[in-house]
């Protein structure tokens, strides 16, 4: 953990400084926009386009950055490959958790930056947020995605059945967690 002297603001990051999770800054605000609008970019999670003047909208109202929704922006040496994304929910109103996503672009995808960004957003979580759990949800045909998350330390929980629409179709999907307990992955 860090402070990142551009926003006084803290930051994840890996030991070497090559990789680190830090906040949104106005320069990432057209890369937010072609993730509304663009499904190229967003690849299986595409469902449909969003409203792209939220994106200022929400930058000038909290930086991207509440209690209830937080994005980060994944930088790898200066380069910013991608996006995370941690949400607070609750199970039976009692049990707070974080859910986390994930995007890379499409050309960083594949380089071991998405098992390392979300590793570091469950340490960043389990340091700032009074949590038991981080859940992460995927498609049973994102392989990459599965594969990332059991490095990154999560465990597969199992199938959630016609989870999501998506494609014109009711789709299941796959729930993976992370506990505070469990082993730590050397990153």
């Amino acid at each position: 953990m860090s402070i990142d002297p551009e926003t006084s603001r803290d930051t994840a990051a890996h030991p070497s400084g090559a990789l680190r999770l830090r906040p949104v800054g106005a320069d990432d605000l057209d890369l937010l926009r072609r993730l509304a609008t663009d499904p190229v970019l967003v690849g299986l999670d595409w469902n449909g386009f969003r409203d792209a003047g939220e994106v200022t909208r929400r930058f000038e109202r909290d930086g991207f950055l509440s209690d209830e929704v937080s994005n980060l922006m994944v930088d790898v040496g200066g380069s910013t490959v991608g996006m995370v994304q941690h949400r607070q929910q609750t199970f039976a109103g009692r049990g707070p958790y974080q859910e986390i996503g994930i995007v890379l672009l499409p050309e960083f995808r594949g380089r071991g930056y998405g098992w390392r960004a979300q590793a570091l957003l469950c340490d960043y979580l389990f340091q700032h947020w009074p949590i038991q759990r981080v859940q992460a949800g995927t498609h049973p045909e994102n392989r990459a995605e599965q594969k990332a998350l059991v490095k990154a330390g999560f465990q597969l929980e199992g199938t959630i059945r016609a989870a999501e629409f998506r494609a014109g179709q009711w789709r299941d999907g796959l729930l993976f967690s992370r506990l505070r307990d469990d082993p730590t992955p050397k990153i």
